[in-house]
């Protein structure tokens, strides 16, 4: 375990209201976290104005800023990092997803830097503007961004999987891009509703897609690195970082951990 000042909290595909991501949502408040990112999925089913505050704000307003939602007065600055999934694309432009967030940048991708921290969101859905292939606008602003980063830890976040042995859809081949050329810790994704560690290429990553949705999926056959999976109930990922180490930790709402893996500075 590393004893680091920074902790975050990543839930995947955990939108829909109800009793699993209530008690998700109940295990990440108890982390006390500084904040919370997404990988995506985050209103379904259909990603509409009219649920977005009941699968967001009931139970996360406590991180997001500005909040204009019906469930308290929300954070005193923006502690809430989401990344769009695929249901949240079912609107046009998901303009109820770009509506209900101030986010950085084009609100769509973009970068955090907290403590030693320097996060990647990334969009890796195909009607990103920008593209999502590896030469794309999208993909030469990452490359900038990452290469000119001085953080210890270098995290990418999207919601298509790279790697998976997730038998609902895979790896998503288009996402493969050059993480570890390009100085990248971990790779932390959703889209498969399991959680998955994989290891390939001196690169982590991570599937974290059982955040409340109530669809668990099942595996298919393991894919090369692939270290820790698990699909038998609903968690989060809680990253604690310090100047020297950095872990992972897949803890379940019952609160066992299913996964802890520590990184320490080579």
């Amino acid at each position: 375990i590393c004893d680091g000042d920074t902790r975050f909290a990543v839930i995947g595909d955990f939108g829909e209201a109800g009793g699993p991501e209530e008690d998700v949502a109940a295990l990440v408040s108890g982390w006390r976290p500084d904040f919370v990112v997404t990988v995506g999925d985050n209103n379904y089913p259909d990603g509409t104005a009219s649920t977005i505050d009941e699968n967001i704000g009931r139970y996360y307003a406590e991180y997001i800023y500005p909040y204009q939602g019906a469930y308290g007065p929300g954070a005193a600055h923006n502690r809430f990092f989401p990344s769009l999934g695929n249901h949240d694309y079912h609107k046009e432009d998901a303009a109820p997803y770009v509506n209900y967030f101030m986010l950085p940048g084009n609100e769509r991708y973009y970068d955090v830097q907290r403590g030693p921290l320097h996060l990647f969101i990334l969009n890796s859905n195909w009607q990103e503007p920008d593209g999502r292939a590896r030469d794309s606008l999208q993909a030469r602003w990452f490359n900038d961004k990452i290469l000119a980063s001085d953080a210890v830890w270098k995290i990418v976040v999207l919601h298509h999987t790279p790697y998976s042995s997730g038998r609902q859809h895979g790896s998503q081949v288009v996402m493969q891009w050059d993480y570890e050329g390009l100085g990248a810790t971990a790779v932390i994704a959703g889209h498969e509703h399991l959680y998955e560690r994989v290891e390939r290429d001196g690169v982590v990553y991570i599937t974290n897609g059982i955040g409340g949705r109530r669809r668990v999926y099942p595996f298919g056959d393991a894919v090369e690195g692939s270290a820790v999976r698990y699909n038998q109930d609903f968690g989060a990922l809680l990253v604690t970082a310090g100047e020297t180490c950095i872990n992972f930790s897949f803890v379940n709402r019952d609160e066992a951990i299913i996964d802890s893996h520590t990184l320490s500075v080579k």
